[in-house]
């Protein structure tokens, strides 16, 4: 397992995170009983499994099955007796978790109420990592910023990050947090995979530029990455995707990437889904990327693509088939600097 430093911080954390969705879920849950349905003996064996294989980096959120998943990985954790400083502690805010009009957003008065919640369900006294995990068009952006340097001065929360913000807006908060001299934001949780590049046009520049770790989710796009799914084949009635078809995505762009993933694994005897996340970890703005599981084989699974090291010739085939198409001013911005750099002067020599 590699690690990898978190944004501009001293802090560490494993390439790959476990991402608790599949915890919790009911027959009362709506969307988290098609996700998860994992009870406690299952968080166990997967929290257990993903530190032993150096995964020191745990990802969850309030909403999860609505708090539940928070619940069973505090619980997990002192089932298995897990020393508090060598997990690396995610959590989420700001997606509605009811249905009160204060029970949602990133104002300072929810953000306070839900730290609270979380540190009570995850049975510990500070959380490492806690996102915003939703864009607020309502509360101003100063309110929130100052509702996490609270949180960050008080100790309840270490670092801070944001899940689903457009470029400008976190661009604009890093601006005042260097202003105000305020904690900044060390990282943003996004959608990224092979077949679903759209990062890549605003949010890669602006991590790149301001030392912001990247924190993939859905990495094998709902499962539809899997390797299971292509043109032509029914989705299986028990798969996630044929109840929750998320994240949304080009199925055609997204079967030439299986196609051709298919064929690197046929000659490496890995899996679909395993040169998808490979293709993720080759990706140097990339700092860790997210992996759920429902078994304990499944993430054993995955994890193998660390071992996975693609040649440059298997990322330049694989670039080619998923990249994105040309947008303005991309096309514009590249046509304009194409000989802005100087030219080698030793190769006149």
């Amino acid at each position: 397992m590699k690690y990898k430093q978190l944004g501009r911080t001293g802090l560490f954390v494993s390439e790959f995170c476990l991402g608790t969705m599949t915890l919790g879920g009911n027959a009362d849950a709506g969307i988290w009983k098609a996700i998860g349905g994992l009870g406690q003996p299952e968080a166990d064996d997967l929290i257990r499994h993903a530190v032993q294989a150096g995964i020191n980096f745990i990802d969850t959120a309030d909403v999860y099955s609505f708090g539940q998943s928070e619940r069973l990985v505090g619980q997990a954790l002192r089932n298995l007796d897990i020393k508090r400083s060598d997990v690396v502690l995610s959590t989420k805010t700001s997606a509605p978790v009811g249905t009160r009009p204060n029970d949602q957003g990133a104002s300072r008065g929810h953000i306070m109420d839900s730290v609270q919640c979380s540190l009570e369900r995850l049975q510990t006294d500070h959380i490492d990592l806690y996102h915003i995990h939703a864009d607020d068009p309502v509360t101003p952006i100063e309110e929130t910023l100052r509702a996490i340097d609270d949180l960050i001065r008080q100790g309840l929360v270490r670092y801070a990050g944001v899940s689903n913000w457009r470029a400008g807006k976190i661009g604009k908060a890093l601006g005042l947090s260097a202003s105000g001299n305020t904690a900044r934001l060390e990282t943003a949780q996004v959608y990224y995979s092979i077949a679903g590049r759209d990062i890549e046009r605003e949010l890669v520049p602006l991590a790149v530029d301001e030392k912001l770790s990247l924190l993939v989710w859905s990495p094998l796009a709902g499962g539809l990455l899997s390797g299971k799914f292509g043109p032509g084949t029914p989705e299986n009635q028990n798969s996630r995707r044929a109840t929750f078809d998320f994240p949304p995505i080009d199925k055609d762009r997204a079967w030439a990437c299986v196609a051709q993933m298919r064929a690197i694994g046929e000659t490496r005897g890995a899996t679909v889904a395993q040169v998808a996340l490979a293709w993720l970890l080759a990706q140097p703005h990339v700092t860790s990327v997210i992996v759920g599981a429902k078994r304990v084989e499944q993430l054993d699974e995955n994890l193998r693509a660390s071992e996975i090291e693609l040649s440059s010739e298997e990322i330049t085939r694989l670039n080619a088939i998923s990249q994105l198409p040309d947008e303005y001013p991309g096309w514009m911005i590249e046509h304009q600097t194409s000989g802005r750099f100087p030219k080698d002067s030793s190769a006149d020599a």
